[in-house]
C-alpha cells in the first residue's frame, strides 16, 4: 500500500471533496449516456446505508475518495472511486480499494459488488478491479446490462 495516507470518513464539509465529487460526476456524464450515470452525487453518499472516505497524502493534499453501500446483508457495492487527476498512476486507486474492502472485511460483508463503465473511458478502472480479483458478474441491483454497464464482484 502507498504509504502516508491518511483515510477520513465523510469529509463532507471539504471543498476539496465537494470539487473532486463533482469532476467524478462531470467526467461520467461526459463518458456515458446520462441514463448510464450511477455515480452517488453529494445527497446519495450521505444515505444511512453508505460510507464514504477521501484520502489525503501526508501534506493534507486530497489525493481520492471512494465509498462502501450497504445492498444486503453481507453483500455491499464499491461506490464514486475516483483518484484525483494529478495523482492518477501512483497506486492512490489500488490503495482506496484496498480500503474499502478491508472496511467491508470488518463490517462483515462477505461479497463486494461494484458497477463500472463498459467503454474505454473505463479500460483502467476495470483492469484495477480485475488485478484486485473482481471478476464480471451479471448485473444486480437496478443494473441493466448493455454496452455502457459492467458489473464485477469478488468474495472477501
Amino acid at each position: 500500500m502507498t504509504p502516508d495516507l491518511r483515510f477520513v470518513e465523510g469529509d463532507f464539509d471539504s471543498a476539496d471533496v465537494i470539487d473532486l465529487l463533482r469532476f467524478h460526476l462531470a467526467s461520467a456524464h461526459q463518458s456515458s449516456p446520462a441514463c448510464k450515470v450511477h455515480a452517488l452525487d453529494l445527497t446519495g453518499l450521505q444515505r444511512p446505508d453508505v460510507r464514504f472516505w477521501s484520502v489525503r497524502g501526508a501534506s493534507g493534499a486530497l489525493l481520492g475518495m471512494g465509498a462502501l453501500k450497504t445492498i444486503e446483508a453481507g453483500h455491499g457495492e464499491i461506490k464514486s472511486m475516483r483518484v484525483a487527476p494529478a495523482y492518477l498512476r501512483r497506486g492512490i486507486g489500488a490503495a482506496i480499494l484496498a480500503h474499502l474492502l478491508h472496511e467491508a472485511r470488518a463490517g462483515g460483508l462477505t461479497r463486494v459488488s461494484l458497477e463500472t463503465g463498459g467503454n474505454e473511458a473505463f479500460a483502467p478502472a476495470r483492469a484495477m478491479y480485475e488485478r484486485a480479483g473482481f471478476a464480471e458478474c451479471p448485473a444486480f441491483g437496478e443494473y441493466v446490462p448493455d454496452e455502457f454497464t459492467r458489473c464485477y464482484s469478488r468474495a472477501l
